[in-house]
């Protein structure tokens, strides 16, 4: 895994650039991002270039023998662009405009914005396209940022109808799959269908269901302008767009389907304040970040594209969460290291030196804004250091065997989206029912793998299904042909493509496979439980939702009101329920009975993962963690790094027996 950093040469003198870039090549950086702001620098005036400083700025990072990522700079039209077509910003749900003065100022709808886009890709892939030291194009940044994938304005109605119209072919089919006879809502053409926001109480789930799919495909054709611009005029380079945490407003496999390497922007310390985790643990781990949020997001899009990356890595405090702590002493080292273990082709820090003006001038830079260096650097130096040791350590032959003992988790944008818009209960939040199953299976020492419905199943040795609410006949014949444990959990198979509860029922086409019917379902709210006792004699409690099933399949658990929580049919397990903390523990302590898998029960805080012969080891925790007396599995086993008296925010990496 290779070391780099995101780098502003325009925000900096000319005579800095020699110095900082043989700065960063004797901190063992190799990779340098630039470029994806700087279209007011690129192009002052319209059709006016000026690439005379840009191309003393790669001179300087290429003599230093520094690889570039060079970024397109869409996502920062400038106001010249703005002014010359005021109706390409978006409008947001309410109907206000989305202005200038920040940034992602743009609706991917605009058909004449993206010639603009198209343009300025093309101009830079013919000046650039074949240097040297470009090795990778990043396309625009963070598409959707600041929630600006949804855009209500008059280019994304004509476009939506448009695209309706592919769909349905005539008005009369739409109205019938949407249901459009409820509430006297049927449309009498496609041009005569208005977007899903201003209405006077919930527009039809199935009219914003449709919105959210066309609103996706809208990112997708809005990044393969440039991608096919990019292929064509630097075709020996990679294609990169950095996605990002806990963010769900597109489908990111469809815009993989488009890149070489899918990266994302890691923020532990920003994600845990911004995001709902619970007080508790946003105590416990607020200089360390929650210990899976990493992980999951490593995992998620490594399962996006052919290989992946961290394209911004947090070096220190950040400047756009609630509240911004210092990374503990040891954290921004074993981020990093914790990036190589989940198979991560670089690791680039965002930024190389902190900027004294503008919107992020609190947020943290390997080097300060005086041009020494912080924590974050240091760190940094020894990561470049364990980086080549454990490249040396590594068998990658075992890489082979590791499939058989990896849980393949699925995820879904489209259930998100459809959760979203019809949750049935406020607490009912699909992203986190997600969340919670890929933690429990890495607190049990588990290799996870997070996949799309168009995932290879083969080889796994089990498949975790958090909920698919639609459950395509392409995954049914998937499933029916393998013979591993695969678990459903609650709300699958309840809906049709077209967002209706299905003739049969949920979980609809799972019938084919478990005889359950849900006769009701209810939504919990806070402080209202069920609760049971498991076989294995732990107490368990039923928060969010439960639903109420009748069929022959056998229960494996259930509550003390007699209610199923779990049943199965040979292979297949059914969960009723958004199942808590506990019970979620002991249900796949029983399914990795059915496996060649024995868990590790981990300590909290503590994590690993397993690659090349390595087991890597990282203490989230505050607390020092005796791994001697944690499991078996390292026992004779050689410390490559670290030892057995493992410190809060280090790391251990052991070669397997």
């Amino acid at each position: 895994m290779k070391l780099g950093c995101c780098y502003y040469p325009e925000h900096w003198p000319e005579t800095n650039w020699d110095n900082d870039a043989a700065h960063m090549r004797e901190m063992g950086l190799e990779l340098v991002r630039i470029g994806e702001f700087a279209w007011s620098r690129m192009e002052p005036q319209q059709g006016q270039y000026d690439w005379d400083w840009l191309d003393h700025a790669i001179e300087s990072l290429a003599k230093a023998g520094l690889k570039i990522i060079l970024g397109t700079p869409t996502a920062t039209p400038p106001k010249w662009l703005v002014d010359g077509m005021p109706d390409m910003i978006a409008i947001d749900e309410k109907g206000h405009p989305r202005t200038f003065g920040s940034r992602r100022h743009y609706c991917f709808s605009h058909m004449p914005y993206r010639q603009e886009c198209a343009r300025i890709a093309q101009a830079m892939a013919e000046r650039y396209g074949k240097h040297d030291a470009i090795i990778s194009w990043q396309i625009d940044n963070e598409y959707g940022c600041h929630d600006t994938v949804l855009s209500y304005s008059v280019a994304a109605l004509s476009r939506f109808r448009d695209w309706l119209s592919i769909k349905y072919d005539t008005i009369d089919n739409l109205n019938t799959a949407w249901g459009n006879v409820f509430w006297s809502m049927e449309y009498q053409s496609f041009n005569t269908i208005d977007l899903p926001n201003l209405t006077v109480t919930e527009s039809n789930p199935a009219h914003m269901l449709d919105y959210r799919r066309f609103a996706s495909d809208e990112v997708v054709s809005f990044h393969k302008i440039q991608t096919d611009i990019i292929k064509k005029y630097s075709s020996s380079r990679t294609i990169i767009h950095n996605f990002m945490g806990f963010f769900t407003d597109f489908d990111h496999h469809k815009v993989g389907a488009d890149l070489d390497i899918a990266t994302w922007d890691s923020y532990p310390l920003g994600f845990l304040e911004m995001f709902p985790f619970s007080d508790e643990q946003k105590n416990e781990y607020a200089r360390q970040g929650h210990p899976d949020i990493a992980a999951f997001h490593h995992d998620l899009y490594r399962g996006c594209s052919h290989k992946w990356g961290v394209m911004e890595q947090q070096p220190g405090p950040v400047n756009w969460a609630h509240h911004n702590p210092a990374p503990l002493n040891g954290m921004v080292r074993l981020w990093t290291i914790e990036a190589m273990a989940h198979d991560a082709e670089f690791c680039s820090y965002f930024r190389w030196r902190q900027v004294p003006f503008a919107q992020e001038q609190m947020h943290a830079g390997l080097l300060r804004s005086d041009g020494a260096e912080a924590q974050g650097a240091i760190e940094a130096r020894q990561a470049a250091k364990d980086i080549a040791i454990l490249y040396e350590a590594g068998d990658i032959q075992n890489a082979q065997k590791l499939k058989s003992q990896t849980i393949a988790l699925h995820f879904s944008y489209e259930a998100q989206w459809l959760f979203e818009t019809q949750p049935h209960g406020k607490s009912f939040q699909y992203l986190w029912l997600v969340f919670e199953h890929y933690s429990a299976l890495r607190r049990l020492g588990l290799n996870v793998d997070i996949i799309s419905e168009d995932a290879d199943l083969e080889g796994y040795a089990m498949v975790i299904i958090p909920s698919m609410p639609i459950i395509k006949d392409s995954f049914m014949t998937k499933i029916k042909a393998l013979n591993i444990p695969i678990l459903f959990g609650p709300r699958s198979g309840s809906k049709t493509k077209d967002f209706s509860i299905p003739k049969n029922l949920a979980p609809g086409p799972l019938q084919q496979l478990i005889d359950i019917k849900v006769t009701h379902i209810e939504s919990l709210r806070e402080g209202l439980h069920y609760f049971g006792t498991s076989r294995q004699g732990d107490d368990f409690r039923i928060d969010h939702w439960l639903e109420h099933i009748s069929g022959s399949a056998e229960i494996v658990e259930q509550c003390h009101e007699g209610n199923a929580i779990l049943c199965h049919q040979d292979n297949i397990y059914y969960c009723t329920a958004w199942p808590y903390e506990a019970l979620l523990h002991n249900i796949f302590i029983d399914l990795l009975k059915l496996t060649n898998i024995k868990p590790i029960i981990l300590p909290e805080g503590l994590r690993l993962r397993r690659k090349d012969g390595l087991i890597y080891i990282f203490n989230y925790g505050r607390k020092m963690v005796d791994l001697g007396n944690v499991h078996e599995a390292w026992e004779d086993g050689d410390y490559i790094l670290g030892q057995e008296n493992l410190a809060s925010a280090q790391i251990a990496i052991i070669a397997e027996k």
